[in-house]
């Protein structure tokens, strides 16, 4: 057994047992510090009682997104100095081009994809993002991730098990790839509108 399946399963053995409560904590260690995302004790804890499900993605949802608060004031106060303990520098660039780009839009794509999101809501305060973007970013994407597990658990219990475990992440690339493009065409649209305006006023 590798040292991810180890870790694997020291979560499930230390968190399960206390169920919404451990799936809080897990939520909320995940967003700035612990690396097991939390949907491995969300999936679990939704097979074990799927008409719990919705409310263990809100739990969930509500805990990373606490989390992430937490972990942007990590980086609000503590800098690229701590960061760079947590992260390597390839990473804090990678952010770095993210935010550059896409601003507050990063934290959703983050917050949905494969990408690991404690990076970013460190980042977000090294690079002071605003706070309240941050959380509503952090809200739709968590959430949009979470909800999404819990409806695929209820409609067909362990049938779609293999499906998540198969395909989320490439599932996630596809909604972040979506995004990204949402925001470049929207972007490119509203440059049109300002081109034409400025045409105008000339």
């Amino acid at each position: 057994m590798g040292i991810v399946e180890d870790l694997l399963k020291w979560t499930r053995e230390v968190f399960m047992p206390i169920g919404d409560a451990g799936l809080f904590i897990l939520a909320f260690l995940e967003s700035s510090v612990f690396p097991v995302p939390p949907d491995v004790l969300l999936i679990a804890l939704a097979l074990a009682n799927p008409a719990l499900a919705l409310y263990y993605a809100t739990i969930a949802t509500i805990g990373s997104v606490l989390g992430g608060v937490a972990g942007y004031y990590i980086g609000l106060k503590g800098g690229r100095r701590v960061a760079r303990r947590i992260f390597s520098e390839h990473m804090l660039e990678r952010a770095d081009d993210y935010f550059k780009e896409y601003g507050v839009w990063a934290v959703l794509i983050a917050a949905f994809s494969p990408i690991p999101y404690k990076v970013f809501t460190i980042a977000s305060g090294i690079f002071r993002l605003n706070l309240r973007g941050f959380i509503v970013a952090s809200m739709i994407g968590r959430g949009a991730r979470f909800y999404a597990e819990a409806v695929l658990i209820m409609l067909w219990g362990e049938q779609i098990l293999s499906f998540i475990d198969e395909n989320l992440e490439l599932v996630s690339i596809v909604v972040a790839l979506a995004i990204i493009a949402y925001i470049v065409l929207r972007r490119r649209r509203l440059a049109k509108v300002g081109g034409s305006s400025d045409s105008k006023s000339k």
